[in-house]
């Protein structure tokens, strides 16, 4: 049974701008096969969407909450969903 892929809505709160964050993000995301991007927001989060696998997913998240981030993550509010295609690769934005 295949599964449907999953798209992770993840809003990272922080010291996560200007600190390699979304660079760090799209390599752990490409070395996990996921597809989306990560983008700075003007309040200071940075958003990422990661398309692909669940459990992929998953690890992201996990990793997004390690303490292991470049940066300080204080909080991390994740949301799911069915992933909605038509991304190519992962960006920084």
């Amino acid at each position: 049974m295949t599964q449907t892929p999953a798209r992770l809505s993840a809003w990272v709160h922080g010291q996560v701008q200007g600190v390699g964050f979304r660079w760090w993000t799209r390599a752990r995301a490409l070395e996990l096969g996921l597809t989306g991007y990560a983008r700075n927001h003007r309040d200071g989060r940075v958003h990422v969407i990661a398309e692909g696998s669940r459990p992929q997913c998953e690890t992201l998240l996990t990793l997004l909450r390690s303490g292991d981030t470049p940066g300080r993550v204080d909080l991390v509010v994740a949301d799911w969903g069915i992933a909605q295609g038509g991304i190519i690769g992962f960006e920084e934005r």
